[in-house]
């Protein structure tokens, strides 16, 4: 017969935001010795209030629903929280609260609360955050902000950061498929398709990063300047005329790479994390080719960073950077060669 559990409801609090192995630990600790736990989670806005990359609702809801499917000896219900303390303060049958270290304070709050109001003190269980596999600790901002996966792993690992990679021939064919949605336009026009990509950018969206000069020069003539632009001063790897090349006076900050063609560097994916770090317009000028960048920027750029590139006779591609998107590219990272 199982033992019997210290508590009878055991409140949680919070966003959960893209569930991730630290909100796990908290739902675990409050679900092992509660005989119930109520899931009190932000609504869309008190959390757009946050950040506008927070996940609907909805979808937080969806995953709290999942990760209760496993939990057989041990009612879940989940609720939305339209106010800092929810119903904590005022629940008459609760006895437990689950804090981080971050939130112990508000629990103590609530506690005094309680009592002015003639009912017991929760019990404060308390859980450490979980460390990241590269330092840190796994959260939602640090997620959203790209620099982990929902385990805490990094999506491009300092061992492939550091080493020069070679792409394998086998992703040759792979590569060339569009990633991402294309908008379609002639090449001898590329503000045709360019205008159609502006048009159809989705919202809400992070920083603008154009890869190619003819991409960035087309969007400049339109009056728009990129957040971040990685030219290398040449189209279908012929040398740009001079009269063709972008103008980097547009932006505030300029940085050098190197990088031969078919080959990812250190130089490389040290410069594009500089450049993600920028607050200002910046220009990143690649000594070799900049065709692969692509797949570095993803991996390293926060969610809902919108990358566009040329696509050769065909127009203009966009792809939001999305943890299914990153996933893509660290698995394709992981094909090549250690050069």
């Amino acid at each position: 017969m199982p033992s019997a559990r210290r508590f009878r409801c055991c409140l949680v609090g919070g966003t959960f935001d893209r569930l991730h192995a630290g909100h796990r630990l908290l739902l675990d600790a409050a679900s092992k010795d509660a005989e119930a736990i109520e899931v009190h989670i932000t609504s869309d806005s008190m959390a757009e209030e946050k950040s506008p990359f927070i996940q609907p609702f909805d979808e937080r809801m969806d995953e709290l629903h999942n990760w209760a499917e496993n939990i057989s000896d041990c009612k879940v219900s989940v609720h939305q929280l339209n106010d800092t303390y929810g119903p904590a303060r005022h629940h008459p049958t609760a006895d437990a609260i689950v804090a981080t270290p971050e939130t112990l304070g508000m629990c103590n709050s609530i506690n005094e609360e309680r009592k002015d109001n003639g009912l017991q003190a929760l019990h404060i269980i308390e859980v450490m955050h979980l460390d990241a596999v590269e330092g840190g600790i796994i959260s939602s901002s640090a997620i959203r902000n790209g620099y982990m996966d929902q385990e805490g792993h990094p999506w491009m690992p300092e061992k492939l950061r550091n080493h020069r990679l070679k792409m394998a021939p086998a992703l040759d064919a792979e590569l060339k498929t569009p990633m991402g949605v294309l908008f379609e336009g002639p090449e001898d026009d590329p503000e045709i398709g360019m205008s159609a990509a502006l048009d159809g950018l989705p919202s809400p969206h992070g920083a603008i990063i154009t890869v190619g000069d003819v991409t960035t020069k087309t969007m400049l003539e339109m009056g728009l300047t990129p957040d971040i632009a990685l030219i290398d001063g040449q189209t279908k790897r012929a040398q740009l005329e001079e009269h063709l090349k972008v103008n980097v006076e547009h932006f505030h900050h300029h940085l050098h790479a190197k990088n031969p063609a078919g080959y990812l560097t250190p130089s490389l994916n040290q410069a594009i994390t500089n450049a993600l770090l920028a607050e200002e317009t910046l220009v990143l000028e690649v000594e070799g080719e900049e065709d692969l960048a692509p797949l570095v920027i993803h991996c390293l750029a926060p969610i809902g960073t919108l990358v566009l590139y040329g696509q050769p006779k065909k127009g203009v591609v966009v792809q939001y950077t999305t943890l299914d998107v990153k996933q893509r590219c660290r698995y394709l990272l992981s094909l090549f060669e250690v050069a």
